[in-house]
């Protein structure tokens, strides 16, 4: 995670994101960095985007007007990614942000990590994989949203719940625990136990759009705690203290 020193550019595809999430949007991105530019796209004289006026105002997001010119065609995706290249030559960026359910910004996203500077991407689940992929950390809008059906997995207790957010339901999310396992498998030292920051690292550059809160867990830690295939210990170092794994001995 960078340092909340790191300037951020947030740039919003209006046409395919919604400003019911904003909020949790937004305060996800200041876990990132600073959120310095903030702009949302589309066309401002249709009806469509009628929900998030009131929210550009709110949270001091600048609107850019982009005109419909041809039925059919999104000319807003032209306007946010001729932008986001103009803010990526001045070189004042550690990050973009683009908040989009659209796979047009595949190739964006893939350029923009080329130059070494890191990616969030947010959209809803129905985003196509490709842009899930290109970005370094994709996160999905729906833990953001109020209306969400809660669906809890067998592991999760109701103290756990209690300090979670709100899951959503499982569909078309990958398995947690096989994801989890994976990464266990490849960083675990010989004794078989793994420090759980590496464990989590290993996920991000894999799975980008993985996250806890996604099955109802507000941390990894809480994740992990809930699986009764591993043992886990906590060890010092210094003031803190660190989770350690190991997938139980089946012998």
């Amino acid at each position: 995670m960078v340092a909340n020193a790191d300037r951020l550019a947030v740039l919003i595809d209006a046409d395919n994101a919604t400003a019911s999430a904003i909020d949790g949007l937004l305060k996800e991105v200041s876990k990132y960095g600073t959120p310095t530019v903030k702009r949302a796209y589309g066309d401002w004289t249709t009806s469509q985007l009628k929900s998030w006026k009131d929210v550009l105002h709110k949270y001091a997001i600048q609107p850019e007007q982009q005109f419909s010119y041809t039925k059919g065609k999104n000319s807003t995706d032209s306007a946010l990614i001729i932008d986001a290249m103009d803010l990526l030559y001045s070189r004042n960026f550690t990050g973009f942000c683009i908040v989009s359910s659209d796979s047009d910004y595949t190739r964006l996203a893939t350029r923009i990590r080329q130059d070494g500077v890191f990616v969030y991407g947010f959209g809803e689940r129905k985003t196509p994989e490709p842009f899930v992929a290109a970005c370094d950390k994709f996160v999905f809008l729906e833990i953001f949203k109020e209306s969400v059906e809660v669906i809890v997995p067998a592991e999760v207790s109701e103290s756990t719940m209690q300090n979670s957010s709100v899951p959503i339901s499982e569909g078309e999310l990958p398995d947690y625990k096989s994801i989890f396992m994976e990464a266990l498998d490849a960083v675990a030292r010989d004794d078989g136990w793994a420090f759980l920051g590496q464990v989590g690292d290993y996920i991000t550059k894999n799975y980008p759009s993985f996250d806890p809160r996604n099955y109802g867990f507000k941390k990894l830690s809480q994740l992990a705690a809930s699986l009764n295939t591993l043992d886990v210990k906590h060890v010092e170092s210094g003031e803190n203290k660190h989770m350690h794994v190991k997938l139980k001995s089946t012998s």
